[in-house]
């Protein structure tokens, strides 16, 4: 993942939310306002950029995103709740329309028992209550690596909810109801009338 790849989602992102009129604010830990970079880098973004959180501490994380002590003791900071939390926070603060959150380790310290370095949280947050969320394991690629990949793919995340809830599939016709009665024919082609047997006498 390249630096051209963050511009060019960045671009398309931001020429989605242009024409569907949405707002978006960002919440980041681990890639210190990287992704609110990549968007603002591109001319024009004002319209669709409203802000970008760095929250790198846990009080920073409670401060401004107003993620909750508790989901920070039990879960720990690079979490599903945590990141969640934070995606919520910045929509709510914000008062936006998508909020995208990230969480992890980028290392090269920093690893926990059961979440290695290149352990990646993301979130994001709509205002018709749609929330997705996403788990990434990099390995130990870098940090510099760990960091642009997640720009990426908090880019990505955000382009699936910009561009709304899929409509649901239409049921389809049951094969019975297309059917129609045949008729018998014969090999020439004439129809073959079914004869009764005789009653008996």
């Amino acid at each position: 993942m390249s630096g051209s790849d963050a511009r060019a989602l960045s671009r398309s992102l931001l020429d989605l939310c242009r024409m569907r009129k949405l707002t978006v604010a960002t919440a980041e830990s681990c890639t210190g306002g990287l992704v609110a970079g990549a968007l603002t880098d591109i001319p024009g973004s004002s319209d669709v950029i409203d802000r970008g959180f760095v929250t790198y501490s846990n009080d920073a994380k409670r401060a401004m995103l107003g993620v909750k002590a508790t989901t920070l003791a039990t879960f720990g900071a690079v979490s599903k709740e945590t990141a969640t939390a934070m995606a919520i926070g910045a929509l709510e603060r914000a008062g936006v329309d998508l909020a995208v959150s990230i969480t992890g380790i980028a290392g090269p310290g920093g690893a926990t028992p059961g979440k290695p370095v290149g352990l990646v949280h993301f979130a994001v947050a709509a205002r018709d209550g749609r929330i997705l969320h996403r788990e990434c394991r990099f390995g130990a690629i870098g940090r510099t690596t760990v960091r642009q990949r997640s720009v990426v793919e908090a880019l990505r995340m955000l382009m699936e909810l910009a561009r709304g809830p899929q409509a649901p599939a239409k049921p389809r016709r049951t094969a019975a109801s297309r059917l129609r009665p045949r008729v018998a024919r014969t090999p020439r082609g004439g129809a073959v009338k079914r004869r009764r047997p005789p009653a008996p006498r």
